[in-house]
């Protein structure tokens, strides 16, 4: 039988990418967004593919999702956590509660919400366990300019993964994190025409192919339960990450 993976944020990006990528290696798929149409394209009809519209943010429709997606396969054996969003560069001074209450929410309590249904159907279901991916940032270690909702969010996902892993072990649930740097995608295109670096200057970032995350996360996934990738750094080469600042 197939193996068995829900993606949130499938309606494009790393989520679309990795979610085709896995569908080409014989995974069943479940993709999880709140714009139907935009998964719709993901899926591209694949008859492998579940389309599961609904806010991350809301248990209630999220719980329903994973029990759709239980009910049509009667296992899952992963979740890519990938559904998240950005805000544009500021100092903290000019940047609204608001957007960083939205952030955070998505981000942060959206994960939760995705880590903690996967965590119930892989705690019960015979047998038991299964694997979690978060989509973590190299923001995670090192920030950018103006970046701290996002920033700080994704220094909660790398809680978020070390308690589960600690959680997850006497029910054979592993939980892993990738960190991502400039993959190109729409929220990494303005890389691409100059962004603002420590010194204050704007300088055009190298970037790298989206298809290289799938890759990645799909070697993660593909792992015997017996063994983990706690923490993944996938990175255009020669970005400034390393020496950032």
């Amino acid at each position: 039988m197939s193996k068995t993976i829900i993606i949130t944020g499938g309606g494009g990006g790393v989520g679309r990418a990795t979610a085709q990528h896995f569908l080409a290696n014989g995974w069943q798929v479940g993709l999880i967004g709140r714009r139907s149409a935009a998964l719709e394209e993901t899926a591209a009809k694949n008859k492998n593919t579940l389309i599961l519209p609904c806010d991350v943010t809301d248990e209630t429709q999220v719980e329903s999702a994973f029990n759709t997606a239980y009910e049509a396969w009667g296992r899952l054996d992963a979740v890519f956590n990938n559904a998240g969003v950005s805000l544009g560069g500021a100092p903290i001074d000019e940047l609204s509660v608001d957007d960083w209450r939205n952030l955070i929410d998505i981000n942060v309590t959206g994960s939760f919400i995705v880590a903690r249904a996967a965590f119930r159907i892989m705690r019960y279901q015979s047998p038991q366990g299964g694997r979690i991916i978060n989509n973590g940032s190299v923001s995670a270690y090192v920030p950018r300019w103006g970046s701290a909702p996002y920033t700080a969010s994704k220094h909660a996902i790398t809680g978020l993964t070390r308690s589960i892993s600690l959680d997850g072990r006497p029910f054979n649930i592993a939980c892993g994190q990738v960190d991502i740097g400039n993959a190109l995608t729409d929220m990494a295109r303005k890389m691409t025409k100059g962004v603002p670096q420590a010194d204050g200057s704007i300088e055009v970032e190298p970037v790298m192919d989206v298809s290289n995350v799938a890759t990645s996360v799909l070697h993660m996934a593909n792992l015997p339960l017996e063994a983990n990738v706690q923490f993944m750094t996938v990175m255009a080469t020669n970005m400034p990450y390393i020496g950032r600042g």
